[in-house]
């Protein structure tokens, strides 16, 4: 069967689908399912998918592509389909939906034994020989109590072994000179004193830090009475490392004790989920999660809190949220529902929580960008840039326009393109302005599009250069560049997000021009710089090729001022000698040897750059 004939069978099919809630289930050939998902009225839903394929992200064609059957289950609400979606996710974990994996297991904290005992975060009781403290359901807090311990009480973090490693001559690694690690491979402490400070370390881990600084106190209290000078104070350092510790730890901390924040960094390859776990009022977990792309960000977020609390007991009164999401009242009823208390989801806009919430933003543009190879700041610019114009995705590549001229002499453009909020040179395009003469930007504007988009139907196969198309354009100037250019691309069907870059009295970007008025930008720190440098350095573009052709007509029209030299002749010498310079420093033998240029040509060159010596 091909393929026009699964999508008229599938069609007819959800055809007959009743107009009721339900859950929908998709099948691949081999009976696998690959989807699931709910409806408020199954018929409407369904059917969607087996229409025109062009209203689909790639997402979405993708998976109709590989539907073979679907099934339904009928509910008596949207609440109860939602409630058998989640089940069904979680039980059959299908291909196209977010696939989130419940990786928290359990975690330790390992003591090895021997002399120089050592502390490391592991996931597995593996070492019959050691220790082990746990289990902890969180990687998170286990690795940050490790790090902890070992700076307070200056244990090594190294892979050395001890006592095979030690060398005494041996020069010790930087831990040891910020005050890190008291460097046992150098043999710069006591195998008594090493285990001293481990056995510290392990009170700090059960006791706490509170416990800790008491039973320090006591210790210190008692080494100073009894003239143990230098004891004493390296137990008011450890004391001091651990009061800077709490004060580190108090830095993250929300005035609400108990509550997640979830934010979503997107770019054109993947995505990023970041959780904040805030119990008692301290950040006690964070989780990360890099999924495929996501080309609708309020669907996303829906999914994934599904998706997320589906394999949570231990559900927060309250869910901070970094943008919009879908459901918003059906996944509040089934959270309290699972809580067995009210749950609220918020989108904060202001205060303490909205500053947690950017945080865990930035944190999850990091981890993004890390997976992609790029710098966070880029990552997350492009993505605030993103949420600020209402794109579905972050635009992994841009253009940018600006017109240049001087009275409506040598009108000119330049194109410049951004890759990954990068300049990309290889992409950067120059236009003289053809179809007219004189000032007009708005025309000419609206010309360089044309021919852009032109040259895209010659090379559109080739998917590079010219052939690429841009995921947003950005137009020096304000409403009236848009409107010139905008009815270029809906004359080819070309659905492209384009907005001005308004600038404000000193030349600086003040805001962007969209349909709807003036979008302000300064309030958004990443895309702001990122459109500025887009702005300033299409208009460097621009206005050097205009002022560079400027410079040429000038010098050319000097030789054209002089007897017996055309336009012609002109092309001539400049052929030869490359620059006016070369032609001004010229002999009468050098010139004469031009092809095309006489004698007498020659000489009245001579002649004119000697006489203009002698004026000066």
């Amino acid at each position: 069967m091909d393929d026009n004939d699964r999508m008229e069978r599938l069609r007819k099919k959800a055809n007959n689908l009743p107009l009721v809630p339900g859950v929908y289930i998709m099948h691949n050939l081999a009976g696998t399912i690959i989807y699931i998902g709910k409806a408020k009225i199954l018929k409407n839903r369904v059917i969607q998918y087996f229409r025109s394929q062009s209203r689909h992200n790639d997402k979405v064609r993708q998976m109709v592509a590989n539907v073979n059957d679907f099934e339904y289950i009928i509910c008596d609400s949207e609440f109860e389909a939602l409630i058998l979606e989640c089940s069904l996710i979680k039980q059959h974990t299908p291909k196209y939906n977010i696939l989130l994996k419940d990786d928290k297991g359990y975690h330790y904290i390992k003591i090895t034994r021997g002399q120089w005992p050592s502390l490391k975060a592991v996931m597995q009781m593996d070492d019959k020989d050691a220790e082990y403290l746990g289990p902890y359901n969180s990687a998170y807090v286990v690795r940050q109590t490790v790090d902890e311990a070992c700076k307070v009480f200056k244990l090594p973090q190294c892979q050395k072994q001890f006592p095979r490693d030690i060398k005494p001559r041996s020069r010790p690694c930087l831990n040891y000179y910020i005050q890190n690690c008291s460097a046992p491979c150098g043999g710069k402490i006591s195998c008594a004193d090493y285990n001293d400070s481990f056995a510290q370390a392990i009170d700090f881990i059960k006791g706490g830090a509170v416990q800790s600084v008491q039973e320090l106190k006591a210790k210190m209290e008692a080494a100073a009475e009894n003239l143990e000078f230098e004891r004493a104070a390296k137990l008011r350092d450890r004391i001091n490392a651990i009061e800077k510790i709490k004060q580190k730890q108090k830095v993250i901390t929300s005035t609400y004790m108990r509550q997640d924040i979830i934010a979503l960094a997107m770019s054109a390859e993947a995505a990023c989920f970041e959780v904040f776990v805030f119990i008692n009022g301290r950040l006690t977990d964070r989780e990360e999660f890099v999924v495929e792309t996501v080309e609708d960000a309020t669907a996303a977020r829906a999914e994934f809190i599904r998706r997320y609390y589906s394999m949570r007991d231990n559900i927060p009164p309250r869910i901070a949220i970094d943008g919009e999401f879908e459901d918003k009242q059906l996944l509040e009823e089934w959270l309290t529902q699972k809580a067995g208390r009210k749950v609220s989801i918020i989108l904060p806009q202001r205060g303490e929580v909205e500053q947690l919430v950017q945080m865990c933003l930035s944190n999850a543009s990091e981890r993004l960008a890390q997976r992609l190879g790029q710098k966070g700041s880029r990552t997350a610019a492009l993505d605030e840039l993103a949420r600020l114009l209402g794109l579905t995705t972050p635009p992994k590549y841009i253009e940018a326009y600006d017109i240049s001229n001087t009275a409506g002499s040598e009108n000119v453009a330049g194109m410049v393109t951004f890759l990954d909020g990068e300049p990309f040179k290889a992409g950067y395009k120059l236009f003289k302005i053809k179809s007219f003469e004189g000032q007009d930007d708005l025309r000419s504007m609206r010309e360089v599009l044309e021919r852009r988009f032109d040259e895209y139907e010659k090379n559109k196969d080739s998917n590079e250069g010219f052939g690429r198309l841009p995921d947003l354009i950005l137009l020096d100037g304000g409403h009236g560049q848009l409107s010139a250019v905008v009815p270029v691309l809906k004359s080819r069907g070309l659905v492209i997000p384009v907005f001005g870059m308004v600038k404000d009295s000193k030349h600086k970007t003040r805001a962007i021009a969209a349909d709807g008025g003036d979008i302000a930008i300064k309030a958004n720190r990443r895309a702001y710089t990122l459109v500025s440098n887009i702005q300033e350095e299409v208009h460097r573009f621009a206005i050097g090729f205009h002022h560079k052709r400027s410079v040429k007509k000038n010098l050319n029209s000097e030789l054209l001022q002089i007897k017996g030299i055309g336009p012609k002749k002109v092309s001539l010498l400049m052929k030869q000698f490359k620059t006016m310079s070369a032609i001004k420093q010229a002999n009468l033998e050098e010139l004469i040897k031009v092809s095309g240029l006489s004698q007498a040509d020659a000489q009245n060159i001579v002649e004119f750059y000697k006489s203009k010596m002698l004026l000066r």
